[in-house]
């Protein structure tokens, strides 16, 4: 679910500025997702989806970017349908109540 190894290596590069980017990554992904249509038209849909997998592969959700990646194909192949945003809501929330659990356990 999530690239443990991606993320320590993150913390390590930025150091003191790694909570802060976590903290825009999670604003800025619920943020895109609340604003998500999956009724636009499809390329701003595949955009959107687009958008979401590159933030999510740079913080480590790599289930969530998956589902991101699925669902901008969708979107380029003009198989709407194929693209659910409940899955993707959940999947991410999912993801990110993980990654804060994980997160506090290497704290501690």
């Amino acid at each position: 679910m999530i690239d443990w190894v991606h993320v320590n290596q993150l913390r390590t590069d930025v150091g003191d500025g790694f909570d802060d980017i976590v903290e825009v990554f999670l604003q800025e992904v619920s943020d895109r997702l609340a604003r998500v249509d999956v009724d636009a038209d499809l390329q701003t849909l595949a955009a959107d989806l687009h958008f979401l997998k590159g933030a999510a592969l740079n913080l480590g959700f790599q289930d969530f970017a998956a589902r991101c990646a699925r669902g901008e194909d969708s979107a380029m192949a003009g198989r709407r349908g194929e693209v659910t945003l409940s899955e993707l809501i959940q999947s991410f929330e999912d993801t990110r109540a993980a990654f804060v659990s994980g997160l506090s356990r290497q704290a501690a």
